[in-house]
């Protein structure tokens, strides 16, 4: 459930040796957000330099522990210990109750402050062996874009970061906030954490299936199936189903129901339209079929869910769950 607050802190935790792009992915995406404020800590108000930029911490480690969500950018060299101010920072953060947020080898030092123990987690897939092997009581999956075990979540690097960041801005204000964000960085909002960083397949020498998936959005109030899918990509049915899983990390029918649960987040947060109508226009079918899916998919009701964002009693027959 979203925890709607009216504002919450960010502390992005700029580790000796801190990647420039994980510190500015995270500082970009949050602090373009409202409702976020974002600081950028350190011990030292040195500047992390990236490809073309530089950012400047602008707080000092004494701010963390009063954060809402810390957000622990990658580091080189992230088997060397870590100073201890740094892991005392983090560890005072968790135990206040924030929300930890760790990209690429950002894993290693929340790993080292103990927060992983006997938690799932994810790093970049050059990293999963090595983490392993420092932090046995670490259940590093392999080749996850982002995995969430209570309130760490930890990701692989790079455009993981920005999967992440959509995560947080979905689970704090909502799916269409997700949606105006992906927007703005020209990224899917809708990209789970079980998706893989990389697929051991070499590209199709023929265009990919973006088409496609327009085209399914456009028409997600409709049936849709794998062999219209396949049609609409002039594939044969196998075919299509390999390169789609390829592209997307997903079987076919997977990735339409998420961007259908998706679009009824949308309606629920935006519109007063009854269950009924929102089930039919993104292609549930019946209220039964959707409030089901919507349950499995999401952890609560539709009604339930549309309080949480709207704040104010649904329509009476928004939902009779």
């Amino acid at each position: 459930m979203p925890h709607r607050a009216a504002e919450l802190t960010v502390a992005i935790v700029a580790l000796p040796g801190a990647i420039g792009l994980d510190v500015g992915i995270p500082v970009h995406i949050l602090g373009s957000q409202d409702g976020y404020r974002v600081r950028v800590c350190a011990e030292a108000a040195e500047a992390i330099e990236g490809v073309g930029f530089g950012i400047t911490p602008t707080h000092s480690l004494a701010d963390v522990p009063d954060a809402d969500i810390v957000v622990v950018p990658g580091y080189a060299e992230p088997e060397r210990p870590l100073p201890a101010a740094y892991l005392d920072a983090l560890r005072a953060a968790a135990d206040r109750g924030a929300r930890v947020v760790a990209i690429c080898t950002g894993t290693f030092a929340v790993a080292a402050c103990g927060l992983l123990d006997g938690r799932d987690a994810a790093t970049h897939w050059r990293y999963t062996d090595r983490l392993r092997e420092r932090h046995p009581l670490v259940n590093v999956l392999e080749n996850r874009l982002f995995v969430e075990d209570g309130k760490v979540l930890t990701t692989a690097g790079g455009g993981a970061a920005i999967d992440a960041c959509l995560h947080l801005i979905r689970s704090d204000f909502g799916a269409a906030a997700a949606h105006r964000a992906g927007m703005g960085v020209v990224a899917a909002p809708a990209r789970g954490g079980d998706q893989p960083q990389y697929v051991d397949v070499p590209t199709p020498s023929r265009s990919d299936l973006s088409a496609t998936r327009a085209w399914v959005m456009a028409n997600i109030g409709e049936p849709i199936t794998v062999r219209r899918m396949a049609e609409h990509s002039d594939l044969p049915r196998r075919t299509f189903i390999r390169r789609f899983d390829h592209e997307t990390g997903m079987p076919p029918m997977r990735w339409v129901a998420l961007q259908r649960v998706l679009g009824a987040r949308r309606l629920l947060e935006e519109s007063d339209w009854s269950v009924e109508r929102i089930a039919a226009a993104t292609g549930f079918g019946t209220a039964a079929n959707f409030r089901a899916v919507f349950r499995r998919e999401v952890g609560t009701t539709p009604g339930a869910y549309r309080k949480a964002h709207l704040g104010a009693r649904p329509p009476a027959d928004a939902d009779r769950a």
